[in-house]
């Protein structure tokens, strides 16, 4: 994605600017929006001869908010249906938040293409755009429309996806999208939201107030990042959350409790090597993987996490030189993701609400196995200190075996995660019986 060497910044047709955020957006102070990179819109078609073996279909989700989705849906689904169901895809286009569109012609052929490869059933979203619908409004779009889709009230869905294989995926803002969207899944209480199989973010927009050494390499030539520079980065989250938000928000800076929480068993992060997000994608992907190290009896918990990176390349190179050799070999990683073999789910812990404080009796003397197991010297002692359970070492306090799920201590935010560990009748959850 380049920018014009005549961008119309240089222009002035009279009206004052208000805000400036070309290549992605323009506010005047007469309060009328000009948008960018907006391609033109194409419609939706049931001939899947004219849109290589795909046939699309729109469907409002939400009347009050005007959230609607395209689905896309490969030739040979028919054949297959009550045999092999379709993964689905929630796919959700980027753009700053400001422009761009499921329906306009860059993302109609790239969720054709999705379709098309991966053999799977694609749902993009049409969410509402900043500045004219700041920051959530976007996200409780996504939210919508995964709700949505769980209830396979669509017949598209009911007679050919397979919810055992649902991924959200989403690229540039689509990316930050979709990753909140899966925290939501992974948080809200007694939903039915179905499981998310994999999380795929491409180029996803994270930030920061402070600099990566990267950003600060960027920011020293600003010439070898073609779309986006550091700087221009830094302007864009107060602008699409209406001033509301700084670089230190937690929604594109996330915290690690959060990042623990998420409940999909696989992560795909593809970062392209001139794009100035490029180490934020890193970055959380090491972050993934450093969280899920520190549990280390829990095996079912540990995600997949897959880091992509397309070396030379910018922002958005994959949608608007879709045949290049890099963006193939991209488009080749995401199908590969999304046709693994589904992995086993976690199974249902019960809820913790804390340790008994009269004595029982430890049955099977499991609470003994795994006291010798916590005391090893090879035990982390940093899981006790992330657990809040007390102190790893000999003792003579009686250790028991638990089974559920931890509460955060910040925020009242429910960690969801499955836990298994031999406590102490001291530790700081308190009486579940």
């Amino acid at each position: 994605m380049q920018a014009s060497k005549s961008s119309p910044a240089n222009h002035n047709d009279g009206r004052n600017i208000s805000v400036d955020m070309y290549p992605f957006v323009r506010k005047y102070e007469d309060g009328s929006i000009e948008r960018f990179l907006r391609s033109p819109f194409v419609p939706a078609s049931s001939d899947q001869a004219r849109n290589r073996g795909v046939a699309t279909r729109d469907v409002v989700v939400d009347k009050a908010t005007g959230v609607s989705v395209r689905l896309f849906l490969p030739s040979g689904a028919a054949e297959t249906a009550g045999r092999n169901r379709l993964p689905l895809v929630i796919y959700v286009h980027g753009g700053s938040f400001c422009t761009e569109s499921a329906f306009g012609r860059t993302y109609h052929r790239y969720a054709t293409s999705l379709a098309a490869s991966a053999g799977a059933l694609v749902v993009s979203v049409e969410y509402r755009l900043a500045p004219e619908f700041p920051i959530p409004a976007a996200y409780d779009d996504a939210w919508a429309a995964l709700q949505w889709a769980a209830s396979l009230s669509d017949p598209w869905l009911a007679s050919y996806a397979d919810p055992a294989r649902t991924f959200l995926a989403g690229d540039s803002a689509g990316g930050n999208i979709v990753y909140h969207t899966a925290v939501r899944a992974s948080h809200e209480v007694n939903n039915e939201i179905m499981d998310i199989e994999g999380l795929i973010m491409v180029q996803p927009y994270f930030w920061g107030a402070k600099r990566l050494p990267l950003e600060l390499a960027w920011d020293d030539n600003e010439t070898t990042v073609a779309v986006f520079p550091p700087n221009g980065v830094d302007r864009l989250w107060p602008f699409v959350t209406a001033g509301q938000a700084s670089n230190d928000d937690p929604r594109i800076d996330p915290p690690a409790s959060e990042i623990s929480s998420l409940a999909c068993r696989r992560v795909l992060i593809a970062v392209a090597g001139k794009d100035s997000l490029r180490g934020r994608g890193h970055r959380l992907a090491a972050r993934m993987r450093d969280l899920d190290s520190r549990w280390p009896w829990m095996i079912q918990r540990r995600r997949q996490v897959t880091v992509v990176e397309s070396e030379g390349e910018e922002h958005g190179f994959h949608l608007y030189s879709p045949l290049r050799a890099t963006s193939k070999r991209l488009m080749g990683s995401l199908v590969e993701f999304i046709n693994q073999q589904p992995t086993s789910p976690p199974a249902n812990p019960m809820v913790v609400l804390g340790v008994p404080t009269t004595p029982c009796k430890d049955v099977f003397g499991y609470g003994m196995a795994m006291k010798a197991w916590c005391t090893r010297s090879s035990m982390p002692r940093n899981t006790a200190t992330s657990l809040k359970i007390g102190r790893v070492g000999p003792s003579n306090t009686r250790y028991r075996l638990i089974s559920g799920r931890l509460r955060m201590t910040a925020g009242n935010a429910h960690h969801k995660d499955l836990l298994s560990a031999a406590v102490p009748w001291s530790c700081v959850i308190n009486n579940f019986f």
